[in-house]
């Protein structure tokens, strides 16, 4: 009897595990409903689609037109003064720009205009140089050239904009923004006479003093 009460005891106790069991196993299942309700729910983060290739700028440069009034500027000079085109009323004036004190064309171009300084008094007219680079840097090439006109420290660019100086040109190949050498022949009454686009250094010195000697 005794034996018979164990065995049953042991069946109880082993449908109690079982009923333990049972009853545990919902709970599994709802753990990993769980777990998949929150792996559905987090959506994985979108990736960032590729950013668009960048737009040039665009230049706000302006193309004078000859015939009418020069572009108004005021722009600090080597030589310490601030040159405005209103200060020179009553004076031609040849403006020109171009890319780099110090580099091979350049010094070209601005010895040119050193050499023929005395044509261009003679008909009263100022020369003026234009760059973006420093006083600093003006006062080197100034020097080492003995260059006798003023050059302009346009580091803005305003007067480069204001003349259509400066935009997208070839350089070995490549299209780049930059100072479009230039030049301009403004009359005492400060209107724009002729203009120079894209200019070739060899000649061109004699052919803006020819058109100041023709005003």
């Amino acid at each position: 009897m005794a034996a018979k009460k164990t065995a049953a005891k042991k069946t109880t106790t082993k449908k109690a595990a079982t009923k333990k069991t049972t009853t545990k196993k919902p709970a599994a299942k709802e753990s990993v409903a769980k777990k998949a309700a929150t792996t559905t729910t987090a959506v994985p983060k979108k990736k960032a689609a590729p950013k668009a290739a960048a737009t040039p700028k665009a230049t706000t440069s302006i193309d004078p037109a000859v015939g009418a009034a020069a572009p108004a500027f005021s722009v600090a000079g080597n030589d310490g003064k601030t040159h405005s085109l209103a200060s020179y009323k009553g004076k031609p004036v040849i403006l020109y720009f171009y890319p780099r004190d110090d580099t091979p064309g350049c010094t070209v171009e601005a010895c040119d205009f050193r050499d023929n300084m005395a044509r261009a008094t003679s008909r009263g007219a100022v020369v003026l140089g234009v760059s973006r680079d420093t006083i600093k840097s003006h006062d080197k090439f100034t020097t080492k050239f003995s260059l006798n006109f003023p050059l302009l420290a346009d580091e803005d660019l305003a007067v480069h904009h204001a003349y259509g100086a400066w935009g997208t040109k070839n350089m070995y190949g490549k299209e780049v923004e930059g100072t479009i050498r230039s030049t301009f022949l403004i009359d005492a009454k400060g209107v724009l006479r002729q203009s120079w686009r894209k200019v070739k250094v060899a000649g061109h010195v004699d052919a803006v003093l020819a058109a100041l000697e023709a005003l």
